[in-house]
């Protein structure tokens, strides 16, 4: 990253997401088991919100297609631990971590090149064509066993229920993952990318490495999209092409970062936590109205803030500071 151009700001911003695990970590002590798998969802959402950042957030390029890296992830652990029937759980599912994390790298790497020459919603486009093709490779080509599904190995310890153990999984991997972005954020590759979102023509005649710092970004973006995968993947157990290729994650993603403040990264994080609280929560007994009434609220809060929720709290702070002023 060719170094930190704001440490401080780093330290402190990977301070407060660390003092924030520590909280997170000790809710499941005191919540029922439904509350805890709802605490999944929201840490697995805001996971692949900050992970699909990275790329989307920092420099505009916004992806269609991040459940390519999820599934990818997702088979390329699972068919690391078939391959390994006589290792220990645990050695299993580490090395079926790696592979996917390299796989993912190298698999961005290869496609960065041509796909990054695109730009805006043919950018969007093509990453979601690309997450097609990997379905169709994963769902129809025998040797991947997306059709008929893979089990994953049982990495539960002894005495710790799954509910728990794997949202402590969850957090310790967005945790991870937040910590990558912050450091991205506040390196010259995070300011750069900035500059590409502002104006990538401009950007490349000042002397940014724009093409460097997409693919960089782009590799960084898949490989934590694929560890929130693997996690993912161990949680459920048993998957199949459809369980790990889906849509949700593609446009989930957006949505979150739309609604708590595109570009940030504090943003993704609240837009998956209200999200979560409204489809789980609020709305998670409406079955018959459920999908209107969550694209009713999308509607109106896009509407109302449409620099999401980091904004609508920037305009407050401004006003309260210019009426101090007066």
């Amino acid at each position: 990253m060719n170094g930190f151009v704001s440490p401080r700001a780093a330290w402190t911003g990977i301070a407060v997401t660390i003092a924030g695990a520590l909280v997170l970590a000790l809710l499941p002590m005191v919540l029922a088991p439904y509350s805890v798998r709802v605490g999944q969802l929201f840490i697995l959402a805001a996971g692949l919100a900050v992970a699909w950042t990275i790329l989307g957030g920092f420099s505009g390029y916004w992806s269609f297609g991040n459940s390519a890296f999820v599934g990818t992830g997702a088979f390329v652990a699972a068919l690391t631990q078939a391959a390994m029937p006589a290792a220990a759980p645990w050695a299993a599912f580490a090395a079926g971590l790696l592979a996917a994390l390299l796989v993912n790298g190298l698999l961005a790497l290869i496609i960065a090149w041509p796909i990054l020459r695109l730009r805006g919603i043919y950018f969007a486009i093509a990453m979601l064509g690309v997450s097609q093709v990997c379905y169709e490779l994963i769902s129809n080509v025998d040797a991947f066993r997306g059709a008929i599904g893979l089990n994953l190995v049982d990495i539960v310890p002894r005495g710790v229920t799954p509910e728990n153990f794997y949202y402590w999984a969850l957090l310790g991997s967005t945790v991870l993952i937040v910590v990558a972005a912050i450091c991205v954020r506040h390196a010259r590759i995070g300011y750069g990318l900035l500059a590409i979102r502002e104006d990538e023509d401009t950007a490349r005649m000042l002397g940014v490495p724009t093409t460097r710092y997409k693919i960089q970004a782009f590799v960084i973006s898949a490989m934590l999209t694929a560890l929130m995968g693997v996690v993912y993947a161990q949680n459920l157990g048993y998957i199949t092409g459809n369980s790990v290729f889906r849509n949700e994650f593609n446009l989930n993603v957006i949505v979150y970062s739309l609604l708590g403040g595109m570009g940030t990264i504090v943003g993704p994080i609240l837009g998956a936590g209200l999200m979560t609280l409204v489809t789980q929560i609020l709305l998670g007994e409406l079955l018959d109205i459920h999908m209107f009434m969550t694209g009713l609220l999308i509607a109106v809060l896009v509407l109302a803030a449409p620099n999401g929720l980091i904004g609508l709290y920037d305009g407050y702070r401004l006003r309260a500071k210019r009426r101090r002023e007066q």
